[in-house]
């Protein structure tokens, strides 16, 4: 990953390592006589030389060698030996003139005077060298030297302003999309590929976008599950209502002995009504917060939804299988739920004479409890939907309004599980709870 971190950091490191630089060859530059005897050319090299040609071929030699450095350059130079005596002659004028000319400009000097040690690498002797260099060469030098720390100082503010502009927009572009974004999903016109492109970055920025895009993703799709809830609750509850106002026009125009043969029918119909609420509420339930989870103890709670299957449908049998000492955190009303309205499918659809089998068992982290039931399954092409609000699958004539493995679904979804539904090879269907053992989640991720 190409971290953000890693850039800023790399940045200041820059930007800190050419300041550091920058500050040193200044430094350096103030120091004037250092700077000198080290970069001008005059200097440069004139010790080694002239140590070279006096050990191996004499005063002679070494004193042409000072003149020819005084014509070329206009230097200046005397050489003394470790006893404080010149070597040789030197170049340097001669003192009257040199008197004369600090009288006529008392205030300042002519010349530049420089002085150096030079250790012989030969004889191990060490020579004093004294320049003096006039001080309109030393000006004419300085402003030569000048563009060098100068070109070097606008490169490097260069570099750093692109580098600087390069860094501000590689942040603030994707932060520009991502308010985009952001004033998108507010408007409820977010696109889920307006960050397609910004997702594909390898780094935090990358991260936030992918992250940013489930999120839109997913709340589109609870407004977009909300409004066609809100539709199929519209569209289910008017065929009882219609039911309702008919049975009672027709009872307001029949006779008082025709009257009583519309009442078991109205209260059949209010029963209906009032079972599709019930069920509304519970799906909406499960949207709200629960509380704090608990443990559950599975094995009564199974024990539990057994018997009380048994005492709707007497006629079916239910085989329970499951191992013992099974436990989660979770909410165990919400939990129960879930299972009787998977329950109450299987005795819905089972033939009489084929066992329900309830079952529960560990698989790794997760905890299965299965339905199963022996009856005609669900085609292919509609097990996808199923869980959805009010989709009932086409040909079923039970009563039912297509919200139990809705409620189902949504409560292992709290749990931080899911819904598995099923047609079995060998003839049933079989509706699971895949559950973690671990902690339930307090909200919908």
């Amino acid at each position: 990953m190409r971290s953000l971190f890693w850039r800023i950091f790399a940045s200041f490191w820059l930007a800190i390592a050419l300041v550091a630089g920058l500050s040193m060859l200044l430094g350096r530059m103030l120091n004037q006589d250092a700077w000198l005897l080290s970069q001008h050319p005059a200097v440069a090299g004139l010790a080694e030389g002239w140590t070279q040609r006096y050990e191996q071929q004499g005063p002679q030699a070494a004193q042409a060698y000072l003149e020819q450095r005084k014509e070329r350059f206009r230097i200046n130079v005397q050489v003394l030996g470790e006893n404080g005596q010149p070597l040789v002659r030197g170049t340097f004028p001669p003192r009257a003139a040199a008197f004369e000319a600090r009288a006529q400009n008392p205030k300042r000097l002519p010349w530049r005077r420089l002085n150096d040690d030079y250790n012989s690498p030969l004889s191990g002797a060490t020579y004093l060298f004294i320049y003096r260099i006039p001080n309109p060469e030393v000006a004419a030098w300085q402003r030569e030297s000048l563009l060098m720390p100068l070109s070097a100082l606008g490169i490097a503010l260069v570099v750093l302003t692109l580098f600087s502009l390069w860094l501000t927009l590689s942040i603030t572009r994707p932060l520009d999309r991502l308010r985009g974004a952001v004033h998108d999903l507010g408007q409820t016109a977010y696109q889920q590929n307006s960050l397609a492109h910004l997702a594909q970055r390898r780094d935090e920025l990358g991260v936030l976008a992918s992250d940013f895009n489930r999120m839109g993703a997913r709340l589109q799709g609870l407004i977009g599950s909300q409004r066609q809830l809100l539709r199929d609750v519209s569209h289910e509850l008017r065929s009882p209502l219609a039911r309702l106002r008919i049975a009672l026009a027709l009872a307001e125009r029949a006779d008082a002995a025709e009257r009583e043969t519309f009442w078991p029918r109205l209260t059949r119909e209010c029963d209906r009504l009032e079972a599709l609420i019930g069920e509304i509420l519970a799906l909406a339930r499960l949207d709200a917060d629960p509380g704090a989870a608990q443990p559950i103890e599975l094995d009564g709670l199974l024990h539990k939804l057994q018997e009380d299957a048994l005492l709707d449908a007497p006629e079916q049998r239910i085989a329970l299988q499951l191992t013992p000492g099974l436990s989660l955190n979770g909410w165990p009303d919400m939990l129960e739920r879930a299972l009787e309205n998977l329950l109450r499918n299987a005795l819905r659809f089972n033939p009489a004479g084929q066992p329900i089998e309830l079952s529960a068992s560990q698989h790794g982290g997760h905890l299965r409890i299965s339905v199963r039931d022996h009856g005609p399954g669900v085609p292919q092409e509609h097990l996808a939907r199923l869980g959805e609000p009010f989709f009932r699958a086409p040909g079923q004539t039970s009563p039912g309004h297509g919200l139990g493995l809705a409620i189902a679904r949504r409560a292992a979804e709290r749990h931080g599980g899911r819904l598995e539904l099923s047609n079995l090879a060998q003839g049933g269907f079989c509706a699971s709870l895949l559950l973690p053992l671990g902690q339930a989640r307090q909200a919908v991720n």
